[in-house]
């Protein structure tokens, strides 16, 4: 009997739209042609082939527009590379601006092209009517023009990217789905078809809008909602038929809508506030006989947007509706795609999840391959990585968060700004008692989390300035560098770790010593082979084989996975993710140890319980982890307690600090605060993009350690040198402060970007981090930030504004 042998890949990606397709390319670009794409009907017969092509510049995200950048710099190239038409229209785009908030939003976007190098210029109407004069711009402040982006063909795109890949090497298979997906006990994948089995060390999920149904096959979900389309195609229009120059892509928040020329046809596509539906409802993603599907249209729906867009486009009107298209578009829970490991799961990665797919595939390709082949990418992948979400994302999240994002897809993003859909879906038991305080919560992770409080009612109003919240925030800042504050941090990501190999696990994966005294807090990374930063946890060794470890609300699945995935099968050690079992209360400010004093019998002066360090005792007869560490630079403890004793606990400790003018504070807070002390933020300062050199981050390094995960890398990078650094700086700003993404300048020369920063209510300064050429980095180098379309000056500072000696903090 003759048995057949299973093909053997490398790498097989699932699904040949544009988002699979660009993948493939990057990979074989990359030098990995030993790749297998399986498309279960033609390439781009999902939703690709009936997308209107559009390829934006403009996209409030920093590392999202670096995506959009390198397919606006490939695709006009592709046809040369490929010899495949790609139908590449260099149309550029006009986005406009009704409020002063969208002219806000704008400076601040230019600053973004600034860094990344796409052109951009703030028009105002009358040069809005020079460039387009078929346009009503009444009610328009100003427009966006972005001149490197335009629209392209999509199924042209899809496949130029397919021939490119198969010269370079890698393989497609078309009318060949994909019917079962198994792991292997080699750690391989075994990808079932109906053609027969490949094998394969790493398996990709690109499928679009059947993402979903390939995910089932190994046992999880995606956070993805399809929504329905429309696009509708004008008859002719005698303007451009006559004229030898093609309009900018208008984008209308009014008309919510994109308005473009389409040969000589007009094409508007909207996206309705309302009515929405989701497409293949109730489930949400399609069978799998559905194939270049298309909806029935429902232009009622779309009337009060498509008047608009014509009000805007007053030519369009006369030519009628020739074509409507109805089509699937993919969104993900919050906008952004899904790249990157699935939690839980080793060597199983997505690519999906893109509502701008046209606009995104080869961006996505580019940087997903990088990560894949190299273990980083040179862009920052946290806003992409799909363990931003958990088990919170249910199908009611992703349904009510991907109807938001539709609806919202030309609202100006708010800095602050909270949005309504799927909201509490991981709560602590304070919530009640906070809000009644005047709590306003962010959500993170799922987390509702204290953002601020309103402590006389008012209502925040979103702006990329100091807004009417700026002085209350204030107040809550000087309670805690004057008196005491309590911060309800339930989010915090947390895990026990136990066993006999514990200790020389951690010292293996971090690139810092791990203390062997028990009640020692180590402040420790995780970083690549590559020496890039790839986690951060305060580590706590509770006793010999038993540590406490914790991290950011948002890296809750993706550290869990590194911790996992660390763990070699010799070790004997147990992870445990206890993140919901206990609650957190920051206790903090110079009147904090005389508030625990009157509730606990441990001594809490700093030689029994000195800073950096954790004890197992009782406060307010509750069993507490507490640890002498926090994120505000101040005397304090974080008190980690079981989660259904935080209600009692929380009311013993308000009850008890009423004498000390005890406040509570939230995140808005906590920003000013670790800035004053030049705290870096993970996901912020700390990112893939980054090694702890660059980030000055050489203290927590032990070098002297046998070994550890990037050590090797991190040696040959100080031999050879930094080519940026991580700068702390003080800027001359008047009514708003840097935010991250902000272009910093040498005179005309582009020299680096902003990560984070915000005003410093206690030192009254306003203060930010950089990376920044290493020739600038310097104590006292002077150089200026692009803020919201001004150049302010600023200077790289030697040492913190607030207590550079930590004298507080060891108080």
């Amino acid at each position: 009997m003759q048995i057949e042998i299973p093909d053997h890949f490398r790498i097989v990606i699932v699904g040949g739209g544009i988002m699979g397709v660009g993948l493939l390319y990057h990979l074989a670009e990359e030098g990995c042609s030993d790749v297998l794409l399986l498309e279960k009907r033609e390439l781009t017969s999902g939703s690709t082939w009936h997308a209107a092509g559009q390829c934006p510049s403009l996209v409030g995200n920093y590392n999202l527009a670096k995506i959009h950048h390198h397919g606006n710099t490939l695709y006009p190239k592709l046809e040369q590379l490929t010899g495949q038409n790609v139908g590449w229209h260099a149309s550029g785009g006009i986005r406009l601006a009704r409020s002063k908030d969208d002219l806000d939003w704008f400076n601040y976007m230019q600053g973004i092209a600034d860094n990344i190098g796409f052109r951009m210029q703030i028009i105002g109407p009358d040069e809005i009517r020079r460039i387009n004069p078929l346009m009503n711009t009444e009610g328009v402040l100003a427009g966006a023009w972005t001149l490197d982006d335009g629209h392209a063909d999509p199924s042209g795109l899809t496949q130029a990217m397919a021939r490119g890949a198969r010269n370079l090497g890698a393989t497609i298979r078309r009318h060949n789905r994909v019917t079962d997906i198994r792991a292997l006990v080699t750690g391989e994948w075994e990808v079932v078809t109906e053609k027969g089995l490949v094998r394969a060390e790493i398996v990709i999920n690109a499928a679009g809008c059947y993402a979903r149904e390939i995910a089932k096959l190994v046992g999880t979900d995606l956070p993805i909602c399809n929504m329905e389309h429309h696009y509708v195609v004008t008859g002719s229009v005698p303007e451009f038929e006559t004229s030898d120059q093609e309009i900018p892509v208008i984008r209308d928040p009014y008309a919510s809508a994109y308005i473009r020329q389409e040969q000589h046809s007009g094409l508007i596509g909207i996206y309705e506030h309302t009515g929405m539906t989701q497409a293949w409802a109730p489930r949400g993603y399609p069978n799998w006989d559905s194939d270049s599907e298309l909806f029935t249209d429902d232009l009622e729906r779309l009337m009060p947007w498509l008047g608009r867009a014509l009000e805007r486009m007053p030519v369009l009107e006369a030519a009628g509706i020739k074509r409507v298209v109805n089509g699937a578009i993919s969104h993900s829970a919050d906008g952004p795609p899904l790249l990157g490991p699935v939690a839980g799961l080793r060597n199983f990665w997505l690519c999906c999840g893109s509502s701008f797919g046209i606009a995104q595939g080869a961006g996505c390709g580019k940087y997903l391959a990088q990560w894949i082949l190299h273990g980083d990418s040179e862009i920052n992948m946290t806003g992409f990585d799909p363990r931003r979400f958990g088990g919170f994302a249910n199908d009611d999240y992703m349904q009510a968060k991907g109807f938001q994002d539709y609806g919202m897809t030309y609202f100006t993003p708010m800095p602050g700004e909270e949005l309504p859909a799927a909201r509490d879906c991981r709560t602590s038991p304070l919530q009640s008692t906070l809000k009644a305080q005047g709590c306003v919560y962010t959500q993170t992770f799922g987390w509702e989390r204290p953002q601020w409080f309103s402590t006389d009612g008012r209502v925040e109003q979103y702006s990329y300035r100091r807004n009417n919240v700026f002085e209350l925030v204030h107040d809550e800042c000087r309670a805690v560098r004057e008196r005491v504050g309590i911060l309800d941090l339930t989010g915090f990501a947390k895990y026990d770790l136990t066993g006999p190999d514990a200790h020389s696990y951690l010292n293996r994966v971090c690139a810092n010593n791990i203390s062997v005294k028990p009640g020692s807090i180590t402040l420790a990374h995780v970083l690549s082979e590559a020496g890039r930063i790839q986690a951060e946890m305060t580590i706590t060794r509770l006793a010999d084989d038993r540590f406490y470890l914790l991290s950011a609300a948002a890296a809750e699945s993706r550290d869990l996975d590194f911790l996992n995935q660390g763990k070699m099968p010799q070790e004997q050690l147990s992870i445990c993710n206890v993140t919901e079992e206990r609650g957190v209360l920051v206790v903090a400010g110079p009147k904090s140890r005389e508030l625990l004093r009157k509730l606990t019998d441990t001594p809490m002066d700093s030689p029994a319980f000195p800073w950096l360090t954790g004890r197992e005792i009782e406060v307010a007869g509750k069993s507490v982890r507490a640890l002498r560490v926090n994120y505000v630079g101040e005397l304090g403890w974080e008190l980690h307690t079981a989660i259904d004793d935080m209600q009692e606990l929380y009311d013993a400790l308000w009850d008890a600090g009423q004498e000390f003018g005890i406040c509570n504070f939230g995140l808005y807070a906590v920003n000013s605060l670790r800035i004053e002390k030049a705290y870096r933020g993970w996901g912020a300062e700390l990112t893939n993009e980054v090694t702890m050199l660059d980030a000055d981050m050489n203290r927590f390094i032990r070098f002297d350690k046998d070994d550890f995960v990037g050590k090797l890398a991190t040696l040959k990078q100080a031999e050879q040198g930094l080519s940026w650094k991580l700068v702390y700086f003080e800027i001359d700003a008047i009514d708003s402060d840097v935010r991250g993404g902000e272009p910093v300048f040498a005179g005309d020369l582009c020299i680096g970007i902003t990560t984070s920063g915000g005003y410093g209510h206690y030192v009254q300064k306003s203060l930010g981090f950089a990376y920044v050429d290493i020739a600038y980095a310097n104590a006292g180098t002077c150089f200026d930030v692009g803020l919201l379309g001004e150049r302010r000056n600023a200077s790289v500072l030697v040492e913190p504004v607030y207590d550079p000696t930590n004298h507080n903090l060891r108080a």
